[in-house]
């Protein structure tokens, strides 16, 4: 039997390989920020404990001004460690946003040759058919042929 041989499969392939490459950029740039959002988590997490700490052992009795002006220092320090950090999430997040359009870009263009592909062999399979009907319709004329010449001998 005949078998179906689409000229651009190479092409199919590379463009899956290209599509799961943007799957794999899309996944690192999705990590990054997810790593950014958790240390951002962490950083409110210690200035939530710094905070409580602050409200329930270093605000009664006898006041250490030291310790307060250090903890306002720490507590300055870690704002700006959280914009920093919410700066780098936006450029991140603007990354993201560039292999999600790539990765959407590789998988139409995939998609493309995908389709081609089966309206080939749409085609081939319809011409395989008729094929096979006109092969099928010359064996009924000859055995018609052979049935009319068996039948006027007799």
């Amino acid at each position: 039997m005949a078998k179906f041989a689409f000229k651009l499969e190479g092409v199919l392939r590379h463009r899956k390989q290209v599509e799961e490459q943007r799957q794999r950029d899309l996944a690192v740039v999705q990590a990054m920020l997810t790593e950014l959002e958790s240390e951002l988590r962490g950083l409110d997490g210690v200035v939530r404990e710094s905070l409580a700490d602050l409200r329930e052992n270093r605000l009664v009795g006898r006041l250490d001004m030291h310790f307060i002006g250090a903890h306002r220092r720490f507590m300055l320090a870690t704002q700006r460690k959280a914009a920093g950090l919410i700066e780098r999430m936006a450029g991140v997040q603007r990354e993201v946003e560039a292999a999600r359009k790539l990765l959407v870009e590789a998988a139409t263009q995939r998609k493309v040759i995908e389709k081609l592909r089966e309206k080939q062999l749409e085609r081939w399979k319809a011409e395989l058919a008729r094929k096979e009907m006109a092969e099928q319709d010359e064996v009924n004329v000859r055995m018609g042929y052979e049935l009319s010449v068996e039948a006027g001998e007799e």
